[in-house]
């Protein structure tokens, strides 16, 4: 998860020059005049402009020279501002390493590898009809070491827990001609423009613009603005998703990056043939029905919060509109339903305003209002029905659909993670005990008569719950059953970074009463992140398939995937893949089916 960011045109009046503007029609430039009637000259003539030709031979000497020594001048110049630029953020601003405890030792980078390798360590049996295809996760992997804090004359700013460069880490099932299976993995970084700025120059560049103190945050969205036209890095770290038989990684304060699937490498930035040109949520939805992929993209100014459809095809952006929101609201998800999508506005908020008082970017205030916006599919910002619901931080959403009939009675439910306070920036430590984990909760948005009905879905049972996934064919409709990764308040709270272990519900007949709750174990000091759902081919109920997540064991410091079946959530793994090496912990987890036959 990571943050949105002011989009800077670089073109500071700073680092431009004035063009000269040379009028050939000038009495120091004038032409002989030819007394010549014209003539006919065809379209198709290569020598239309002879007769012209040698008038124009002084002027021909002149002009070319002009513009290229305002070209020189104005390289020079951008070349010397961007030393001194350099410079001084050498001089006066220090990268500090952010300390890691002990027991976040898997929260530290990896290399890459450089190429795909075989693994043959597999406990258990990878199931006869899993699908060929590849999991991959997303995750932070900072360059040089680990994040960063700055000390400088302007105070201090750093990084928080979300940032870092993304590197995907993937694994491959392929079934041989004989059916067995072989499985290899690979990892890579997202090479985004500003990671291939920083790799270029072997050293930190961006300064930290989250969190600090409040002139230190200026100055280095000012000099990161002045010396590279970007504010922020664009990190790419927290989802991987596909659309059309492409496929994309993904961090909302910039658009998405395409991935060639097999090797990892980073194709294009992926601004739908240039129509898309603002920040681009983590987890875009695709529409029931059309296919079509919808999408929100958040930015700290004026339009804080747009909505766009992308044509099922992936190629034309058919509907964009501005929600005319009155705050940047911190939206890391968005949902949808048969005809509707589901905006969350609640009271996590990127204020420059509140910067530049001397307060915090970004920031949870519980005194202001939260609600829900329920906006037909290619609506706009008049059409959408706003329900007010309790104060609460919601940056997943499990899934949302319409139940009833829009004639006599429709309520759009909608189910989340929702806890009472954020994790981003970090957890405000004088809150009461737990306040800042979320739980599984519903809202029933009744479109006739406004009324809200809330309800946490686990009743009196306790558990903290995040990082939600379903069966992906049931996006949007009404569902039974869902998958989350269950935190553990202990580790999460005295590490400082969350850990996560399975668990899952499933809806009962009667929607009033509590879901019924199903758990999967690891052993003692093993946590999982990028949990995904992987359909089995030809299934016909929604619970057939398996979750296959990375988990990794603290105290062996050894790394897995595992496999577990749905309709036995709670029994024995199916498979244990062990891992060559180390992987982090890390966010978003896909299956993706692939065919190698092409490859």
């Amino acid at each position: 998860m990571t943050l949105p960011v002011v989009d800077v045109d670089p073109r500071s009046p700073m680092l431009t020059l004035p063009v000269v503007d040379i009028d050939p029609r000038s009495p120091e430039l004038a032409l002989p005049v030819v007394n010549k009637r014209p003539s006919y000259v065809s379209d198709n003539s290569r020598h239309y402009n002879l007769p012209l030709f040698h008038a124009f031979k002084p002027i021909k000497k002149i002009l070319p020279e002009v513009p290229l020594q305002i070209e020189d001048v104005h390289k020079t110049t951008t070349k010397t501002a961007a030393k001194l630029l350099d410079a001084f953020v050498d001089s006066f601003f220090e990268f500090i390493d952010q300390p890691l405890l002990p027991s976040q030792s898997n929260f530290a980078p990896v290399e890459e590898l450089g190429e795909a390798i075989l693994v043959s360590r597999i406990q258990g049996r990878i199931p006869d009809d899993f699908p060929e295809g590849v999991y991959i996760r997303n995750g932070p992997n900072p360059l040089f070491g680990g994040l960063k804090s700055t000390n400088s004359i302007f105070g201090r700013s750093r990084h928080i827990w979300v940032e870092g460069e993304g590197m995907l880490h993937a694994l491959y099932f392929k079934r041989s001609s004989q059916g067995s299976w072989m499985v290899l993995y690979n990892n890579k970084h997202v090479e985004t423009d500003t990671y291939k700025l920083e790799k270029q120059r072997s050293k930190p560049l961006f300064l930290p613009t989250i969190e600090g103190d409040s002139l230190a945050i200026l100055s280095a969205y000012l000099l990161n603005w002045l010396r590279f036209g970007k504010v922020h890095k664009y990190i790419s770290n927290t989802n991987v998703f596909e659309h059309l038989g492409k496929f994309y990684s993904v961090a909302e304060n910039h658009i998405p990056q395409e991935i060639d699937i097999f090797t990892l490498k980073t194709l294009k930035n992926w601004d739908v043939n240039g129509a898309w040109d603002r920040p681009f949520t983590s987890h875009p939805k695709k529409a029931p029905d059309t296919g079509e992929l919808v999408t929100l993209g958040v930015a700290a100014t004026k339009p804080f919060v747009v909505v766009g459809i992308i044509s099922a095809d992936g190629k034309k952006l058919v509907h964009k509109v501005d929600l005319k929101l009155n705050r940047c609201t911190l939206c890391h998800d968005i949902s949808v339903t048969q005809r509707y999508n589901v905006i969350m506005d609640f009271p996590l908020t990127i204020d420059l305003n509140r910067l530049l008082r001397g307060g915090p970017l970004i920031k949870y205030n519980k005194e202001e209002y939260a609600r829900i916006g329920v906006m037909p599919r290619y609506g706009d910002a008049n059409s959408i029905k706003w329900f007010e619901v309790e104060p609460n931080c919601t940056f997943h959403i499990i899934n949302s659909f319409e139940d009833g009939h829009e004639a006599s009675y429709l309520e759009v439910v909608v189910r989340g993670c929702r806890s009472l306070d954020s994790l981003i920036p970090g957890p405000d430590p004088s809150l009461k005990e737990y306040e800042w984990l979320s739980r599984c909760y519903e809202w029933r948005l009744n479109m006739q008569t406004g009324e809200v009905k809330e309800r946490d879905l686990c009743g009196a049972n306790v558990v903290y719950m995040d990082f939600p996934m379903i069966n992906g064919n049931f996006i949007g409709i009404r569902n039974r059953y869902a998958y989350t990764q269950v935190v553990d308040p202990i580790a999460s709270s005295t590490q400082g970074n969350t850990r996560e272990f399975f668990f899952s519900f499933l809806d009962k007949e009667q929607p009033e009463e509590p879901m019924r709750v199903e758990c999967h174990m690891f052993e003692n000091n093993t946590f999982c992140s990028g949990a995904a759902f992987v359909p089995r081919d030809g299934g016909l109920e929604e619970d057939d398939g398996w979750i296959i997540a990375l988990v990794h064991n603290e105290d062996t410091n050894i790394s897995e995937v595992r496999i577990i079946d749905t309709k036995k959530f709670s029994g024995e793994t199916v498979a244990k893949i062990t891992m060559p090496h180390r992987v982090p912990y890390g966010f978003h987890g896909a299956f993706m089916p692939i065919s190698f036959q092409a490859q």
